[in-house]
């Protein structure tokens, strides 16, 4: 199958031609032109292959941002433009111009609503196991810590702050442009201990209670075995898995991150001093999971928002309406 980049490329390449030839062609307009269906149809096209291939060196966010500006500067001039010749007998739009107005609504009312109100995301990988399942289609509440600028994520107004227990999502400290997913375990200022695969924070062992085993099906043909147990963090009861025989910190995989002389390691486990302003990070799948003892703290400009339901799983039907607690 052709490569979705190369795809887009030989999109751009062919209708690039055709758009260009409408902007500057002379050709009658409205209902005499024998070419609009198809110039439109190559103007979409181009738009949609634009689209993917800014994927490619850029986020999402900031495509729509750009997307809802160029379109609503095209719907203000037009209207500028037929404010100042309102006697003048109506031209055909051209192309471009009926593609800008049809959706620029559209785009403006995804990204206010992706911006500040629910994003939605899809669960890559098994960190978060069993609470979150590879395949999950989830919503990010965008507005509970607060809200944020598009694109540079600053807060501008504060609501609240997360809480122990709570999963979010994150930008990934080693690489903003990718978000994480990971159970909230310590706050600013918290002591966090793990020690032999028992959780406490600030002198207080985390409630921990066996719940039996949890299976998985790691590939098409083994299932991995897991021992489960029920944990309450803060306000929040869930379930942690862990596998028996594997310790509860790789050392060799603990990289250097920012503020590392905040955490003491040893081949049980840790002990780390989060500082003001980040957290500390954690997933359900406590053994299988890439987290803050490996990677460091999340600063508070990096956090997206507060996961609190699974809206759709092509795999497994039953988790639709799931709520992520």
């Amino acid at each position: 199958m052709m490569d979705l980049f190369k795809l887009g490329v030989a999109g751009l390449l062919f209708t690039l031609p055709v758009v260009v030839w409408d902007l500057f062609s002379k050709r009658p307009r409205g209902r005499q032109d024998r070419h609009a269906g198809w110039v439109q149809t190559a103007w979409l096209v181009m738009l949609v292959c634009a689209f993917g291939l800014l994927l490619k060196v850029t986020g999402f966010s900031e495509i729509l941002l750009a997307a809802s500006m160029l379109t609503g500067l095209v719907v203000l001039w037009d209207w500028l433009r037929k404010r100042r010749t309102r006697d003048v007998p109506v031209v055909a739009e051209s192309a471009w111009l009926e593609i800008s107005k049809s959706f620029f609504p559209v785009i403006l009312v995804v990204f206010v609503v992706r911006s500040f109100m629910f994003e939605p995301f899809k669960i890559p990988s098994g960190s978060m196991i069993p609470t979150l399942r590879i395949g999950d289609f989830i919503l990010v509440n965008k507005y509970t810590y607060g809200i944020r600028l598009p694109v540079s994520n600053h807060t501008v107004i504060g609501i609240n702050h997360p809480q122990r227990g709570e999963v979010m999502v994150f930008k990934y400290p080693e690489d903003p442009s990718t978000n994480y997913i990971k159970r909230v375990v310590g706050l600013p200022g918290d002591t966090v201990v793990y020690q032999a695969k028992r959780l406490t924070i600030n002198g207080t062992t985390v409630p921990t209670a066996a719940d039996g085993s949890f299976s998985d099906l790691e590939d098409a043909l083994s299932y991995a075995n897991f021992d489960r147990f029920q944990e309450t963090l803060g306000d929040h009861k869930h379930s942690i898995i862990t596998v028996d025989q594997q310790p509860p910190i790789f050392l060799s995989q603990v990289r250097d991150f920012p503020d590392r002389s905040a955490c003491l390691y040893n081949a049980d486990g840790f002990a780390c001093k989060v500082p003001v302003g980040h957290y500390f990070m954690m997933g359900d799948n406590r053994d299988r999971s890439s987290d803050s003892r490996y990677w460091g703290f999340v600063p508070e400009d990096n956090i997206v928002g507060k996961a609190v339901l699974v809206w759709m799983n092509f795999h497994d039907f039953s988790r639709i309406g799931t709520l992520v607690y």
